[in-house]
């Protein structure tokens, strides 16, 4: 894997440090009036999801590595695991609810979504802003009920809870924002 300096770093980009994976959310260059300068960096490890703080010296060399970004399609659910077919080759590959993470709660059988991976490891998934879900359960709003700010519970295809509008019904389909996990609008 190739190696780079400290000079090089960008958002985004994917390093290994201690054989873990980490990706670059947020750096700066520091050149303080005394000393040598140095970088402060805000790295979210690929595997866990857990955010770091870390420093290095200016100059220092660390590992960059390179994710395979594969588009693949939900194909169905086999027990716990899911299966995604690779949109060019057509292979076929189980991916656990751990690998896919958050990712779980807004695919849908058919939905095309962007895999992030190392070797044959999944480390990640790339979603659309937003995606469109149908609610599958909630109850009726009733008019005149404000006391929870307008909104009720709403259980999607998926199986995650967002809240919505009083005037939201089972069956319709919703916007929901992935970053988030909250309701936009009507689709």
């Amino acid at each position: 894997m190739p190696m780079i300096t400290t000079n090089d770093l960008k958002n985004g980009m994917t390093l290994q440090i201690d054989k873990d994976l980490f990706q670059i959310l947020d750096f700066q260059h520091v050149k303080p009036g005394k000393g040598p300068a140095f970088v402060r960096t805000s790295l979210r490890n690929s595997r866990s999801g857990s955010v770091i703080d870390r420093t290095f010296r200016a100059g220092e060399k660390v590992e960059r590595v390179n994710i395979d970004k594969r588009e693949m399609q939900f194909l169905y659910r086999d027990g716990q695991d899911y299966v995604f077919m690779d949109n060019e080759t057509y292979d076929q590959i189980n991916v656990t609810p751990e690998q896919l993470g958050d990712a779980k709660n807004y695919v849908k059988e058919t939905d095309n979504a962007v895999l992030l991976m190392f070797g044959t490891e999944i480390i990640g998934v790339d979603l659309p802003a937003a995606v469109e879900l149908t609610i599958a359960e909630t109850e009726p709003g009733v008019q005149g009920d404000r006391s929870s700010g307008g909104t009720k519970p709403a259980t999607l295809e998926t199986g995650k809870v967002v809240q919505v509008p009083l005037f939201v019904g089972p069956g319709e389909v919703i916007k929901v924002d992935t970053r988030t996990g909250d309701y936009i609008s009507r689709a």
